[in-house]
C-alpha cells in the first residue's frame, strides 16, 4: 500500500462510532408529479449499502438531495455528521461521487480530465490513478469525445475513487461496463470498504446488489418499501421458468407446490411448456418434480426488477 492510502485509511473514523448518512422525512415534490416521499434511511460508517429500485423510481433523486444537488420540499439530511446543505462545501471534500449520467469536456484526454479533478482535490497520487486505467482498461491518452459510455464511466469511476473519500456515493456505477470490467470494479469497492470507506450503491439490478452490498433498501415510486441485510433479499428473488416435457403434465401438481405462482400451461410443436414463477427457496422441489414427468428442457431466467416488484406485490395482495 502506498504511503498516500497509508495515510488516508489513518484519518477514517472507527466503523462504528456513528452515521455515514442519515436522512429523516426527506420529500421531493415536483409539482402534482411524484417525487420522493417521506424517506428516512440511516448508512453505517463503513458499510456498503444497496439502493435498489427500478428505472423512474426516485434513486437519483434521493442521490442528488444528499449531495445537495437538488433541494428537498422538506425534510434533512446529514452526510458524516455535518448537515448538506448548511456543510456542503465540507462534505465535498470527503465524498466520491458517480452521476448517473458522467460527461465532462469533450476535448480534454482521459489523463487531462482526472488531472483536473485531481487540482480540485488539491493533489493526488498519479500512481494510483494509473494503476486504476490499467485495472479497467483505459486509454488516458485518447479525448473523451472518442470515448465509448463504458470507457467515459471508467473515467467517472476513477475520479470517485482516486482521492479515498470517506463516503463513496454511485448511481448505477456499472453501465456500460463489460462483464470483466464490472468484476473489476466490485474488487475496488471491496478495497475501498476494506480501508473503511462508507459506499452507497445505487442500482436497478438485484444480483449486482447482492454480490457486493451488505445492507440493502428498496425503493418503489418515491418510498422506502424495505430495508434489511442481503438475506432479507430472498422474499423478493423470484425465478421465471419454462419446463418443457414431451408429454403433457398436470399443471396442478406444480400449482401445489409451496413458493410456485402464475402456473401456465401450453402445448407447442408437440412438446407441453409449462410457465411459472418460483421463489429461490423452491427451486429445489420443482427441479425434483419435474423429475418425475418425461422433462426434454428446463430454461430459468431471473426476472427484472419491476417483474420481481409486480410479482411481490401481486401475492402480497392475495396474502391480504
Amino acid at each position: 500500500m502506498s504511503t498516500v492510502s497509508q495515510v488516508a485509511g489513518a484519518n477514517r473514523p472507527n466503523p462504528a462510532t456513528g452515521l455515514a448518512i442519515q436522512a429523516q422525512n426527506l420529500t421531493k415534490r415536483y409539482g402534482q408529479a411524484r417525487g420522493v416521499t417521506d424517506l428516512n434511511l440511516e448508512v453505517r460508517e463503513g458499510e456498503v449499502f444497496g439502493f435498489l429500485g427500478p428505472n423512474g423510481a426516485g434513486k437519483t433523486t434521493t442521490i442528488r438531495m444528499f449531495l445537495n444537488l437538488l433541494k428537498p420540499t422538506s425534510g434533512r439530511v446529514t452526510l458524516l455528521g455535518l448537515d448538506s446543505q448548511q456543510d456542503s462545501v465540507e462534505i465535498r471534500k470527503h465524498i466520491g461521487y458517480l452521476p448517473g449520467e458522467f460527461s465532462l469536456y469533450p476535448n480534454l484526454t482521459g489523463a487531462k480530465t482526472l488531472e483536473y479533478f485531481a487540482n480540485l482535490r488539491g493533489g493526488v497520487d498519479w500512481t494510483r490513478i494509473k494503476n486504476m486505467a490499467e485495472r479497467l482498461e483505459l486509454d488516458l491518452t485518447k479525448k473523451f469525445r472518442q470515448y465509448s459510455r463504458g470507457n467515459k464511466q471508467k473515467v467517472g469511476i476513477i475520479q470517485a475513487l482516486m482521492h479515498h473519500p470517506r463516503l463513496l456515493v454511485l448511481d448505477e456505477p456499472t453501465g456500460g461496463l463489460d462483464p470483466l470490467n464490472q468484476q473489476e470494479f466490485y474488487k475496488m469497492v471491496e478495497e475501498a470498504r476494506q480501508e473503511g470507506t462508507t459506499v452507497f450503491f445505487s442500482s436497478h439490478i438485484m444480483s449486482e446488489v447482492e454480490k457486493i452490498c451488505d445492507r440493502v433498501g428498496i425503493i418503489r415510486e418515491g418510498q422506502l418499501i424495505k430495508v434489511g441485510n442481503i438475506v432479507d433479499l430472498t422474499d423478493l428473488k423470484n425465478h421465471h421458468i419454462e419446463l418443457i416435457f414431451s408429454e403433457k403434465v398436470p399443471a396442478e401438481v406444480f400449482a401445489k407446490l409451496p413458493g410456485v405462482d402464475h402456473v401456465e400451461a401450453s402445448s407447442e410443436e408437440g412438446r407441453e411448456i409449462l410457465r411459472c414463477t418460483v421463489r429461490s427457496e423452491a427451486l429445489d422441489h420443482v427441479v425434483k418434480t419435474a423429475a418425475h414427468y418425461p422433462l426434454v428442457d428446463f430454461i430459468s431466467r431471473e426476472p427484472s426488477l419491476e417483474e420481481t416488484f409486480l410479482d411481490y406485490y401481486r401475492n402480497e395482495g392475495k396474502a391480504s
